[in-house]
């Protein structure tokens, strides 16, 4: 594979973060430079070296431009593999998150870990990117640039942000126009609907709940691609997600690469531990699996933190806090924590026994626990309808009215 980028034009590029730390690279959405990432560097540059790069003709960088989304990625392997660089993390925005993912399955052997933001398996249609490129060529960038804030950001960070707007503009207006109208076209034939089942590295699907240009449903189809992905929807937020919400995005990019990159180094060879001159001592009861604590962990990832008990998270000694506390341990730390089958699987079973047996409320906080572990809509729905057959109409009716308003809540209404 590596032959088939030894000619490729370079990528401009640059570094931030020690240079003895692991390689994270931050990839730009099209339009955008490398200084849409300016407000997480300072957070994850004390952990990672983090090389940032512009897209060609972007921000000042060479005018070479590039034929599809692979010949992109071939092109930034090419700068890792001068700067010996062999194992990175990878996040993308847009079109660098289409980089991302074609990195991913070209060579999955060097992306430890992969974060794709404002993404889409397909981004909206062929026929609307060649549209873009026709209308490029003929009138130049600037009516895209004016037009650029409105697909990028929420009405209420445009009437609060004008110096930021005036920013996104300015940055659009001034990409190379062939470049620009060649990106529009890498992104016309860009489609791995097929491929997600093959991307084997820990990925995290980043969301803005209003973006309309790669809507939640978009990631959630991300997330029931690829294998064991974990999606994060960010509340009021458009499509360039990193610049909209800065410090939201920053927060869940430390976090995941911060895991997934224990995961890989674990998943490493590793030399054989020394032969202990004395026997090794006993387990101490610290190490003992905290079931309760898992419980609470496990219970606000994917329910959330308040939900599935009678009392307020800051009253723990109230009525009922001990049966609370039994259902957390037995439940969420015993029983969703057990291996035999995955968390998808285990929301459909706890969809379909709170429908037949009516328990609504606790319904609509599964239904959102399901959204976030990467359910669809479609899938839901799906669930309480063969739900009716063997349970009954009335139930799955009402399970069906319950979830509808948590679906409408949590996707705007375009689920």
């Amino acid at each position: 594979m590596d032959d088939l980028y030894d000619d490729a034009p370079p990528l401009q590029y640059r570094f931030d973060g020690p240079e003895t730390a692991p390689v994270l690279v931050l990839g730009p959405a099209l339009g955008a430079t490398w200084h849409m990432w300016d407000r997480q560097l300072p957070q994850l540059s004390e952990t990672w070296r983090v090389l940032r790069y512009e897209l060609p003709g972007h921000g000042g960088a060479p005018a070479e431009p590039a034929s599809s989304v692979d010949d992109l990625a071939r092109r930034l392997l090419a700068v890792l593999d001068d700067e010996g660089i062999d194992t990175f993390g990878y996040a993308g925005c847009a079109l660098g998150a289409a980089i991302g993912a074609r990195l991913a399955l070209l060579r999955p052997d060097r992306v430890a870990a992969l974060a794709l933001v404002s993404a889409s398996a397909r981004f909206n249609t062929a026929d609307m990117w060649r549209q873009r490129g026709v209308v490029v060529r003929a009138n130049g960038l600037e009516r895209t640039a004016q037009a650029g804030p409105q697909r990028w950001f929420t009405e209420a960070f445009l009437a609060t942000q004008p110096a930021i707007t005036e920013w996104a503009v300015r940055m659009v207006a001034t990409t190379d126009q062939a470049c620009y109208v060649a990106a529009c076209e890498a992104l016309a034939a860009f489609d791995i609907r097929d491929a997600l089942g093959s991307i084997s590295v820990p990925t995290l699907v980043v969301a803005g709940a209003d973006d309309t240009e790669t809507p939640p449903a978009d990631a959630r189809l991300l997330v029931a691609g690829i294998p064991d992905a974990r999606l994060a929807v960010v509340p009021a937020t458009g499509h360039l997600a990193p610049v909209e919400e800065p410090a939201a995005v920053g927060d869940l990019l430390a976090t995941h690469f911060a895991t997934a990159w224990q995961d890989h180094t674990a998943a490493l060879p590793q030399p054989p531990p020394p032969v202990p001159p004395v026997p090794a001592p006993r387990m101490p009861a610290a190490a003992v699996p905290d079931r309760l604590a898992d419980g609470n962990r496990l219970r606000a990832e994917i329910i959330g933190a308040s939900a599935g008990t009678d009392r307020a998270p800051e009253a723990p000694d109230a009525f009922g806090a001990r049966f609370d506390d039994l259902a957390t341990r037995y439940a969420w730390g015993e029983i969703w924590s057990r291996p035999g089958l995955d968390r998808r699987t285990r929301a459909c079973v706890t969809l379909t026994a709170l429908a037949v047996t009516g328990q609504l409320g606790e319904l609509a906080d599964h239904v959102r626990g399901a959204l976030r572990i990467g359910l669809s809509p479609a899938e839901i729905e799906e669930v309480l309808v063969h739900t009716a057959v063997y349970c009954g109409l009335p139930a799955a009716r009402a399970a069906i009215g319950a979830a509808r308003t948590v679906v409408e809540q949590e996707t705007g209404g375009h689920p």
